[in-house]
């Protein structure tokens, strides 16, 4: 189990998990800010903790809606994000976020009561990146360009939708591919069962518990 005091704040309409993850020096990675980004701001006030690095496990929009907001409040961090999800971010993003949604519920109201034009991506994530104390390993499935945040010397990984306690991620929406998924999940159940596995919904849980949940399925 990490030493490092990891912070959860579930944010916005489908309760998604921000994570905020001490990187040394007073300073603390944000990742998966979904919404809520004045909740997001005072927790690191209160906290007095400065974010080097905005990270995103993908672009799905209840992931990045606080965004544009704290990419104006925290300068000088950095947006992260893997390269095949680039386009969720910056110029024409919305459209993006807008057709993927209609293709599945038939409208993109719902977007629009949360949306906020996004900047672009600063850093482009690619399979082995060095970002903070993470490695990025690429796991799609979810999105094309779904990753998980590997703190090797932590044992932490943070799944986004990839992997859940208990469960796994949809593959309906743009992108989402089950053979991928089902691919990227057989490379986390590889990894050390200790590893401590916090996920973009629902509770924490490690890879050895969720490895064992579906060898039962």
């Amino acid at each position: 189990m990490s030493k490092k005091k990891i912070t959860k704040l579930v944010v916005g309409p489908i309760s998604t998990n921000c994570w905020l993850y001490p990187a040394g020096n007073d300073e603390v990675v944000i990742i998966d800010p979904g919404d809520e980004a004045d909740k997001i701001i005072f927790t690191l006030k209160k906290m007095n903790l400065a974010p080097s690095y905005i990270l995103l496990t993908h672009g799905h929009f209840d992931h990045i809606c606080a965004v544009p907001e704290l990419s104006l409040c925290t300068k000088p961090s950095k947006i992260a994000i893997h390269r095949l999800d680039a386009n969720c971010l910056g110029e024409g993003s919305y459209q993006v976020h807008s057709e993927s949604l209609k293709t599945v519920f038939g409208s993109s109201e719902f977007l629009d009561a949360y949306w906020n034009e996004m900047p672009p991506a600063d850093i482009l994530l690619e399979e082995g990146s060095q970002i903070g104390p993470f490695t990025v390993l690429h796991t799609p499935g979810h999105t094309q360009g779904s990753v998980s945040f590997w703190d090797k010397e932590e044992g932490v990984l943070f799944t986004g939708d990839t992997l859940f306690a208990n469960g796994r991620g949809r593959t309906d929406l743009a992108g989402g591919s089950e053979e991928e998924l089902t691919a990227s999940l057989d490379r986390l159940f590889k990894m050390d069962g200790d590893i401590s596995v916090y996920p973009g919904h629902g509770g924490a849980t490690t890879i050895g518990k969720e490895r064992k949940r579906n060898s039962l399925n």
